[in-house]
């Protein structure tokens, strides 16, 4: 165990950041545990704070099982290699991409401001809760580069190595408190881990932008 909450791997994750006196113009949460862990960032680093929607692309016959990840601005990244191995038909996946393109169509009118800033010259920072496989940071990422970021830092409490170098490679850098070679889960590095509701993060956007 390594963090109280989401709010405590916040509150370190900020000191960390500005120990080594990161610049950044906007902090940028993943929905949704992620967000709780960036107003803290933000907070600390007296930066704006956003939401970049991402979502999973499950399995088409498991579900829990991540084949992908998709960002806004149009970004869809597949696991190739896996969508092989476990014959999903293309059928199977539009099917699958429609859906989770209206859900997170629906979280973008909900969690995104009238007159919001656009990411086009700015160094932003990524914050998730953790990052186990990586997939849905690394449509983070690609999305901001999308909207014209000009610098992209993920920061997050935890990471497995393999997440850590898989975004290595999709950002110009990347912060984590802890890399363990024994990883399994994020919630393991959390004594308090529960789910995050929109009305949370819709909450911690409004204090944000008061």
């Amino acid at each position: 165990m390594r963090f109280a909450s989401r709010e405590d791997a916040g509150r370190q994750l900020g000191e960390e950041l500005a120990d080594r006196e990161v610049h950044t113009d906007m902090i940028l949460g993943l929905p949704r545990g992620g967000v709780v862990v960036a107003a803290e960032v933000a907070r600390i680093l007296q930066k704006p704070l956003r939401v970049l929607v991402v979502r999973k692309i499950g399995h088409p016959r498991h579900r829990e099982f991540a084949v992908g990840a998709m960002a806004e601005a149009g970004v869809v990244l597949l696991d190739e290699t896996v969508m092989r191995e476990t014959d999903v038909s293309q059928s199977e996946l539009d099917q699958i991409i429609a859906e989770e393109t209206q859900r997170l169509q629906a979280y973008q009118a909900r969690f995104h401001q009238p007159g919001e800033q656009i990411l086009e010259d700015m160094d932003v920072v990524i914050v998730d809760d953790g990052l186990a496989t990586g997939a849905t940071a690394e449509a983070g990422t690609t999305s901001a580069r999308k909207q014209g970021a000009r610098k992209m830092i993920v920061a997050v409490p935890v990471a497995s190595p393999d997440a850590f170098d898989r975004l290595n490679l999709a950002a110009d850098e990347v912060i984590a408190l802890l890399v363990d070679r024994d990883f399994s889960a994020v919630g393991q590095y959390y004594q308090y881990f529960p789910q995050t509701a929109d009305k949370e993060v819709q909450a911690l956007l409004h204090h944000a932008h008061a």
